[in-house]
């Protein structure tokens, strides 16, 4: 995995609920995980959307093992979110904090019962959306996550952005379009932040979905580092 600018990351993650991390998988990584969605031996699960009021469009869950570069992203990029995670937390006022090995954490997921990974492929076809929600599977959550866009933008489909949502206190919510190029990565909150306001550090909460796709196909890939009951 190529060096980040992980300094950058945490001050637009603490600026905005959201960092663009560019070019983080080429074309060709980006077209070989995009052609897994059709190898059902490699998921666990298959949700569509619209039975459960999420959107519309579809969504699998991988199986474990996990493929090489899911696993390689998930393992290599947990031990830099970790102490940002744990910042946050003490931003936060919450006692709990995050190991700084993934199988450490995972460890400690399996063991409250939550064993079930959660990587995913997500798929949109004209008219799919996503509905702005969380990704919580059980009392163990890390509170950041990763998705990659897969396809190209005008070639492959149009529309279909990523979009967050944040919810402060006594205001109105802001939502944040963030532009991805194929194979760029946007990394964001889970479900909270911590932001500086004059009385000190507060929670907001945060949604993310995708806006409805115009014409063509979107595959991306959702890392979340906590695993699922």
């Amino acid at each position: 995995m190529r060096a980040l600018d992980w300094q950058r990351i945490e001050d637009e993650l603490n600026q905005y609920g959201c960092a663009v991390v560019p070019g983080l998988l080429s074309g060709e990584d980006c077209a070989a995980l995009a052609a897994l969605y059709d190898d059902a031996s490699r998921f666990r699960s298959r949700v569509v959307m619209q039975r459960h009021g999420f959107g519309q469009g579809e969504y699998q869950y991988f199986a474990y093992p996990l493929p090489d570069a899911v696993a390689a992203l998930r393992m290599g990029l947990y031990p830099r979110l970790a102490p940002i995670a744990n910042r946050w937390q003490a931003s936060l006022g919450l006692d709990a904090r995050f190991p700084l090995a993934h199988a450490d954490f995972l460890a400690r997921c399996h063991a409250a019962g939550q064993a079930r990974p959660t990587p995913l492929l997500l798929r949109y076809r004209e008219g799919d959306y996503n509905c702005l929600h969380q990704d919580l599977y059980g009392e163990h959550v890390f509170p950041l996550q990763l998705a990659v866009l897969l396809s190209r933008p005008h070639e492959d489909f149009t529309g279909g952005e990523f979009v967050l949502t944040e919810q402060r206190p006594r205001m109105q919510s802001r939502a944040e379009v963030v532009p991805l190029a194929q194979g760029d990565a946007v990394l964001f909150p889970v479900a909270q932040r911590p932001v500086n306001g004059t009385r000190g550090n507060y929670r907001v909460n945060m949604r993310h979905g995708v806006s409805r796709l115009r014409s063509g196909s979107r595959h991306t890939l959702g890392i979340i580092f906590h695993d699922a009951g």
